[in-house]
């Protein structure tokens, strides 16, 4: 949590992050887009940690 109200996020911060090609808008939520990734240093190839829904079925 960053202590703001959820509209300033989509008021001011989201429409930033947009326009710079930082985060996309889908159906399915917002997505960090390649840009992102490697602002952040994060390597997009390393699998995600996180289970799936049927792993386990």
């Amino acid at each position: 949590s960053m202590g703001e109200e959820k509209d300033t996020i989509e008021d001011v911060y989201e429409p930033y992050l947009i326009q710079n090609g930082y985060i996309n808008r889908t159906p399915r939520g917002r997505e960090l887009t390649a840009k992102a990734y490697e602002y952040l240093g994060i390597d997009r190839s390393r699998p995600s940690r996180q289970k799936k829904i049927f792993d386990d079925v």
